[in-house]
């Protein structure tokens, strides 16, 4: 069902001489046909190389056409239209991947369910005005809890001083940059241990390239004494899916 606010930004875009991310047609942020032929549910993503001790990471797609053009034009545009078709593929990976446990048995397989999203550095989301990854993981969990999951979303983690952007770093850069980047302050993980005890963490993310991001969290969560599960993406580099049929 689309959200009141759903709605009202896609009217502005029209009114604004908005087009379609995925076929350029004159109006929504993504027409009815480009939305239909969006991937649903997710699939096994597992970066090569894979960054030792990985939780099992889960991509509703590949990161190509549509869904590249949707998640930049929210990241770096601001088309908040498309946060509901964004949250709705990270709602796919992320049910795909709790499906498929089992979470190495640690917690209930039915248990709560704690969604993290990977931070942004704090100067890239006051440059860009919001956190995608966050509002994209929020409606994610909105679905979740529909659909009949537990679930919530926390963002326990934060970022620290002298973390650079992503952008541009390979494989090693990347790995090298974010150790021991993240960490999960003690008073988020106070609240949550009163609120969801023995609760299966997912971390989401926009985008999973070489896992690096994803597995830096994860060590953050752990540290803590948190159970990681999975990892959910919106979407995956091509070379890193593994095809289903």
């Amino acid at each position: 069902m689309t959200s009141t606010g759903s709605v009202l930004d896609a009217g502005v875009d029209l009114l604004l001489g908005g087009v379609c991310v995925g076929c350029r047609r004159p109006g929504r942020a993504l027409c009815r046909c480009c939305e239909a032929a969006l991937p649903t549910g997710g699939r096994p993503a597992w970066p090569l190389p894979t960054p030792p001790g990985l939780a099992p990471p889960w991509a509703a797609g590949e990161y190509a056409g549509t869904v590249r053009a949707a998640v930049l034009a929210l990241k770096e545009r601001r088309v908040l239209a498309l946060r509901a078709p964004l949250g709705g593929l990270l709602a796919g990976a992320a049910t795909a991947a709790l499906r498929a446990g089992p979470d190495r048995g640690r917690t209930p397989r039915g248990g709560p369910v704690v969604l993290v999203p990977v931070p942004s550095r704090p100067a890239t989301v006051r440059a860009r005005g919001h956190d995608p990854t966050l509002v994209v993981t929020r409606r994610a969990g909105r679905l979740l809890r529909a659909g009949g999951t537990d679930a919530v979303v926390v963002p326990l983690l934060r970022t620290r001083p002298g973390m650079l952007d992503q952008s541009g770093l390979d494989a090693r850069a990347r790995a090298a940059n974010l150790t021991g980047s993240l960490r999960c302050p003690s008073p988020a993980l106070r609240r949550l241990s009163r609120r969801r005890p023995a609760a299966r963490v997912v971390v989401c993310d926009d985008v999973l390239t070489t896992g690096a991001t994803a597995r830096e969290a994860q060590r953050a969560l752990e540290d803590v004494g948190l159970t990681v599960v999975a990892i959910a993406a919106v979407a995956a580099t091509t070379r890193r899916l593994v095809p289903t049929g």
